[in-house]
């Protein structure tokens, strides 16, 4: 009896993802743990390997469709010793849960749309020469564009368009509209498809600033004893130890909400959450869009240990290879733009926790001490608060233990 194949879930709060390249073709034989292609989700591409054993049969799903719903049929195996050629979808599998980007790449294959795959024709025909096959998103993303379908190759089961082949036609400028464009462009303008990620991004944020209240506060902190006291562990400490200033940031933090513990909270329909560890995300920039992975329990952690796990998972972020539980939870994130000399900044809140401290660069500024004229280097922060869960005294409050630790720094150790 023929295998379904289905798109699995790589994350507890995975829904869909792009099924980023198939690494099998039909009529290849895979083992149990074969990797049989890459899955692309919001946070990074990750294989996925084969449980069953068999012939792949049908490739139900083009490699590059985006918004592929988790349990959906992506591919059918046939068992070994079964007919190839008798595999299809049957109705219950071609009416599986598909998010609308592949609502028609998933068709029903017939015995001879799959027997002889070299004959599947470049582009979209049937018997009616006027006619041209073309899924119905494909269809309107088109209309939208004022692009002609006809001749468009069709990437899809029989030669079908599918979205990606209409995107790549925009993106490659190869097609011209029928219609005359409203808005004038350069020939450098460039269309880039979003990814899993950038459309994760959108959607998250655009619900954060809709659904949370935002409020900012914001508090300068003098941070020269703090690299007096960075520079003296890193001397002390191994080779293989190198405290940076956000290291140090994140000590803080968690020490702060470990002192103002009603900040680390969210909010719920019946109720606010509070947590009782101080689960930090770091925003981490990548090509692309940007990943949070956690630092669970930071208040737990020291210096030493926060600085390695945090150059792990920046690097794992970066390479696309952060494990789900990595970037699972959190309660708090802290976004620093200080090394690309930003000096202040309002970010907005990574739902669904009740803030986030953004960090400037430190950069010495005159100051008065004592009535006299100085200079220090100083550090502007931000808390972006859902004011659903953090009042403005309370948020007030929270800043003030952060900027008590970081100008003196040996309250990290309490």
């Amino acid at each position: 009896m023929a295998i379904a194949i289905k798109m699995p879930a790589l994350s507890p709060t995975m829904t869909d993802g792009t099924l980023a390249k198939w690494l099998v073709k039909e009529g290849d034989e895979v083992r149990s743990g074969d990797v049989i292609a890459e899955i692309e989700t919001d946070k990074a591409t990750m294989e996925v390997e084969a449980i069953d054993e068999g012939i792949v049969a049908i490739i139900a799903v083009a490699e590059g469709a985006q918004n592929v719903a988790v349990n959906s049929v992506i591919a059918m195996l046939a068992e070994d010793g079964e007919d190839v050629a008798s595999v299809t979808l049957d109705d219950k599998q071609a009416n599986a849960p598909i998010s609308e980007d592949v609502q028609d790449v998933v068709e029903e294959k017939t015995p001879s749309s799959i027997s002889n795959p070299v004959d599947m024709p470049m582009k979209a025909q049937s018997n009616d020469s006027t006619r041209l096959f073309a899924s119905p998103l494909a269809r309107r993303i088109a209309a939208q564009n004022n692009l002609p379908l006809d001749g468009i190759a069709g990437s899809g089961p029989n030669g079908r368009i599918i979205k990606i082949d209409v995107e790549n036609a925009l993106a490659q400028g190869t097609m011209k509209s029928s219609v005359a464009p409203q808005i004038t462009s350069s020939n450098e303008d460039r269309f880039v498809p979003h990814n899993a990620m950038r459309r994760t991004i959108a959607q998250r944020l655009t619900e954060s600033k809709q659904n949370a209240p935002h409020f900012y506060l914001s508090v300068d902190c003098e941070i020269d004893q703090l690299l007096s006291a960075r520079k003296t562990i890193n001397e002390a400490a191994g080779d293989d130890v190198k405290i940076s200033v956000n290291d140090m940031i994140v000590r803080a933090a968690a020490h702060a909400l470990m002192k103002v513990p009603n900040v680390n909270g969210s909010f719920e329909a019946q109720g606010c959450r509070y947590f009782s560890d101080a689960d930090i995300c770091i925003a981490v920039a990548i090509e692309g869009g940007l990943v949070t992975p956690v630092i669970p329990a930071a208040q737990n952690k020291g210096l030493a240990e926060i600085s390695q796990l945090s150059k792990s998972l920046a690097k794992q972020a970066r390479e696309g290879t952060l494990p789900p539980e990595a970037y699972s939870g959190g309660t708090f994130t802290i976004s620093n733009l200080g090394m690309f000399g930003i000096k202040e900044f309002s970010a907005v809140i990574n739902p669904p926790q009740g803030a986030i401290l953004a960090i400037g660069a430190g950069e010495q500024r005159p100051v008065v001490k004592d009535g006299q004229l100085a200079v220090a280097t100083v550090m502007s922060v931000t808390l972006s608060a859902d004011h659903r869960v953090v009042d403005g005294a309370l948020g007030a409050e929270w800043l003030q233990t952060f900027k008590q630790v970081i100008e003196n720094p040996v309250l990290m150790l309490a």
